[in-house]
């Protein structure tokens, strides 16, 4: 292991209560449209057809004014660790829990959009010091992606997935981990996905929940349950992405509405949690109104509803139609993900999948779902990943 550099420095979140007074008075003071005008039967996810509907976002606002603790979630991320280093001009913010145990394996933990660090602290510990001592342990890194939370917003152009994973590497290096292991899911697996590709002297291999395989593979040959995971994820492009569509090519506009209106923002993510979790009527069965919350306040202490969206201006598309990753790979793709891609088309990109699996159960946030099952599969496929190297 190498020596952390000394330009890391340590990092504690603490809102003003003024801001936090002027979250509840917006809160109190917004201004809503009428009922959405699809006439569905509650529960079910019809309800849901036209956006949020205005009775979950009317009780979720109250929550949000008059129960909601964010001193809660202001202390558990103090209590893991926070820190902040500058690369590349931007500071990037990260937590870091390492391991008491001396066999624990460095891992970089990504998030994407709408997410954020939110996601990981429920498994954090877990990871770091499992209950169970034959369990593998972990040193977590888990950095805010440049524009989310108490990173930097960048300046300047240029701060696309390639830009962040480079960073990443320097960031490890900086903690002492010259060789790691990736997790993500969102732009996070893209990121994963760059990390495997480009910086196999560094990563030892990866986990991902997001295995995009290179464009223009053809469905010949695939069973009928694989054409229906690639004919579902040309629908949601298709018929449900208008949000990254807009992101990417104007997300200064959708910015000052992010910025300006905590109602504004609740929907805009609420909704994605709502359509990309495996539930039926409400995200609320499966992720807490807490996490949620957690998650949504987070973007507007911190303002970065117009300086997160631009990684889709940044990088909506452009993953290296040629890059490939030869490093171990261990992939799970949930059943209600948005985009999911058969093995033989994931295989093109990912040259040495170690592990495969498919659950039973869980959305596009399974860290937030199923976080029992999700550390043990990231622990599972991280084990077969690091098996390789024995």
């Amino acid at each position: 292991m190498s020596r952390p550099n000394n330009d890391v420095h340590a990092f504690e979140a603490h809102t003003s209560d003024a801001d936090l007074d002027d979250l509840r008075a917006r809160l109190a003071a917004a201004r809503l449209p009428e009922a959405e005008t699809v006439h569905r039967a509650a529960p079910g996810p019809k309800r849901w057809d036209q956006g949020v509907p205005l009775a979950d976002l009317v009780d979720l606002v109250d929550y949000w004014r008059t129960e909601y603790d964010w001193r809660s979630f202001e202390e558990r991320l103090n209590r893991i660790g926070q820190f902040r280093t500058t690369i590349d001009g931007v500071g990037i913010h990260f937590l870091h829990r390492r391991s008491r145990r001396a066999d624990a394996t460095p891992l970089v933990m990504t998030h994407g959009w709408p997410g954020s660090i939110a996601e990981f602290i429920d498994v954090v510990d877990e990871l770091a010091d499992p209950e169970d001592g034959d369990a593998p342990a972990f040193h977590v890194v888990v950095p805010s992606l440049p524009g989310f939370g108490y990173s930097d917003k960048p300046t300047v152009t240029g701060w696309g997935t390639e830009r962040i994973a480079a960073a990443w590497v320097e960031l490890m290096g900086r903690l002492g981990y010259r060789r790691f292991v990736a997790h993500g899911g969102d732009w996070g697996g893209v990121v994963t996905t760059i990390l495997g590709g480009r910086f196999p002297e560094h990563v030892l291999g990866i986990h991902t929940t997001l295995a995009q395989a290179p464009p223009g593979l053809t469905t010949d040959g695939l069973t009928e349950a694989e054409r229906r995971w690639a004919e579902e994820t040309r629908d949601f492009w298709r018929d449900r992405g208008a949000y990254a569509k807009q992101q990417a090519t104007r997300p200064q506009t959708i910015g000052y509405s992010l910025v300006d209106s905590p109602v504004g923002l609740l929907a805009w993510i609420l909704d994605k949690f709502a359509e990309w979790t495996d539930t039926e009527d409400s995200p609320f069965e499966t992720v807490s109104r807490d996490r949620v919350l957690d998650n949504v306040t987070l973007y507007w202490l911190t303002r970065t509803g117009a300086s997160s969206a631009r990684i889709y201006y940044e990088s909506h598309h452009s993953l290296d139609p040629e890059l490939r990753v030869d490093v171990p790979s261990a992939i799970t793709t949930y059943p209600r993900d948005i985009e999911k891609y058969p093995r033989p088309w994931a295989q093109e990109r990912f040259r040495q999948i170690v592990r495969w699996r498919t659950p039973e159960r869980g959305g596009h946030f399974p860290s937030l779902e199923v976080p029992e099952f999700f550390v043990r599969d990231l622990r599972e496929g991280l084990a077969a990943v690091l098996a390789v190297h024995r």
